[in-house]
């Protein structure tokens, strides 16, 4: 495939990095704002229904930044890290907007009354997702994205943690049918936070190959 020589200057002259960064941080964007949604309806803030239609909405401009990115890959001679890199991250991230809206759907399909024992996970899904940000945002930068990924990462493993505190305060009593409801939603906002990590280690990954 022969690209314009338009392209091929920007690419050398390194303005098509800030276009990988503003798709990353616009997909993680929107990412937040699914994970700040699912933190409002369980605080009782957002009713269900209204979340679900927000949430279709959220997830069409996920999409929408993960088409761009593949096409802006396949027009671009230069990248600012391993392509293959790029592909795990922006994956990474779809993942943990699909589990964002699977675990809305099973919030209402569970009617759960309560959601104290989500809350602090979400928050903490929150957090990690900034950081993530702040490390994509730094993708010119080896150095700072190696030591903003870790960061990242570590927010990931604290999704991790709350998620084995909370489900043993959970089996402490009764295993009723609530506990198991509360269990499968712990389980989904687990999984957000694995998927966040492995975002995170692709970071990682990238910059490794940009220092060797």
């Amino acid at each position: 495939m022969r690209l314009p020589l338009v392209r091929v200057i920007r690419d050398l002259t390194g303005a098509s990095s800030h276009e990988f960064v503003e798709l990353l941080a616009g997909h993680l964007d929107t990412t937040l704002a699914g994970a700040r949604l699912a933190g409002d309806v369980v605080a009782g803030i957002v009713p269900p229904d209204v979340a679900q239609d927000r949430m279709r909405e959220i997830e069409h401009q996920g999409d929408e930044y993960a088409v761009r990115l593949t096409a802006a890959l396949s027009g671009t001679l230069v990248t600012p890290i391993d392509r293959e890199d790029l592909v795990r991250v922006s994956r990474s991230i779809d993942d943990v907007l699909d589990n964002l809206r699977d675990f809305l759907r099973e919030w209402e399909l569970f009617q759960l009354k309560n959601g104290a024992a989500l809350g602090p996970l979400l928050d903490a899904v929150v957090v990690a997702i900034g950081g993530l940000r702040q490390a994509v945002e730094a993708l010119d930068h080896p150095a700072q994205i190696m030591e903003l990924a870790h960061a990242a990462r570590r927010a990931g493993v604290q999704i991790r943690r709350l998620y084995e505190l909370e489900l043993a305060g959970l089996f402490r009593g009764e295993v009723t049918m609530r506990v198991l409801k509360t269990r499968e939603l712990l389980r989904r906002i687990d999984v957000v936070g694995l998927r966040l990590g492995e975002a995170a280690d692709a970071l990682v990954d990238a910059a490794v190959k940009r220092n060797a």
